[in-house]
């Protein structure tokens, strides 16, 4: 009796795995029938479309995983597409930031070579068409930083080097044209060294689009440059005494192609301010930037000084 007993409840528990594995297949295979058919919908264009599973189901590892590849290539698709609109509106905006200058330098330039003007006009023509020139130079030399800074060619020569000396050779060369320019200016740098792992070229570029920002846009008259220890970091300040930044504008201005309307050139790219960002991030610092409409604008940049 106890044997029959034993063989009746294991033939009921076989019975039932039997049972159980049956239906745990069955309803496997409803779900993967039911992946193929969101992974069908998905490639159709259906970004928005997620594979659901209970946790504790078999299957919930892999969807959850098959869901994260299909968020991250949307987030990727995505930025795809705001880069090729970024480089699109960059497309069309030469026709007037670059052809328009350029036609215009021709212009003096060949007024001078044909002898059309003479004297101090000729002269005039000469340095007006000199000046278009510098600027196109700074146009393209945005372009091609922005161009670089999104492509797999873009790479950083990160060595420890002394920032206040080299901010010194930096603002060297600037010395001349704030005086051109009329354009007070303040620097503030220590004798002490401050040691930080950055890109030279890179920190260049960050300090001149800054600079070059103020002399282009601000109406400046007055820039000061201080540099200090705080904490753990160096801490650089570019001020000046310009029209300042509305509120509003100023939560937009390092994103690509923004420009200010409001007491602000419409000239440049709407990019400098970007690629400033993006450069610093890039050597793990920080910027951000301060204004007061009418009076000034403070950018305050962080970086880690080197152990």
């Amino acid at each position: 009796m106890y044997t029959e007993t034993v063989t009746v409840i294991v033939l009921s528990i076989a019975f039932a795995s039997v049972v159980w594995a049956v239906f745990t297949v069955q309803h496997v295979k409803k779900q993967i029938l039911e992946m193929s058919d969101a992974l069908k919908d998905i490639k159709s264009g259906n970004g928005n479309r997620r594979i659901l599973s209970e946790t504790h189901e078999l299957i919930a590892p892999l969807a959850y995983e098959i869901n994260n590849i299909i968020l991250s290539y949307e987030n990727r698709l995505l930025a795809y597409h705001q880069t090729e609109e970024t480089n699109k509106q960059l497309m069309t905006s030469l026709s007037h930031d670059i052809r328009t200058p350029l036609t215009t330098l021709i212009g003096y330039l060949d007024a001078a070579h044909k002898r059309i003007v003479d004297g101090k006009e000729r002269d005039s023509y000469i340095e007006t068409a000199r000046r278009k020139a510098h600027d196109l130079k700074e146009y393209i030399d945005v372009l091609f930083d922005w161009f670089k800074l999104g492509s797999n060619e873009f790479s950083m020569n990160i060595s420890t080097v002394d920032l206040t000396e080299l901010t010194r050779n930096i603002l060297v060369d600037w010395i001349p044209i704030f005086e051109d320019t009329q354009v007070a200016f303040s620097i503030d740098i220590p004798e002490q060294p401050f040691r930080v792992r950055i890109d030279p070229d890179g920190y260049m570029r960050i300090l001149n689009n800054l600079i070059q920002n103020v002399i282009s846009h601000s109406h400046a008259d007055r820039i000061a440059i201080a540099l200090s220890r705080q904490s753990g970091n160096i801490k650089i300040l570019l001020s000046d005494n310009g029209v300042g930044i509305d509120k509003e504008d100023l939560k937009h201005i390092f994103e690509r192609l923004y420009k200010c309307d409001k007491g602000r050139s419409e000239k440049g790219s709407g990019l400098g301010l970007s690629i400033v960002h993006q450069l610093v991030e890039k050597l793990d610092g920080t910027i951000t930037a301060d204004s007061v409409l009418g009076k000034e604008t403070v950018f305050t940049l962080l970086f880690p000084l080197a152990d």
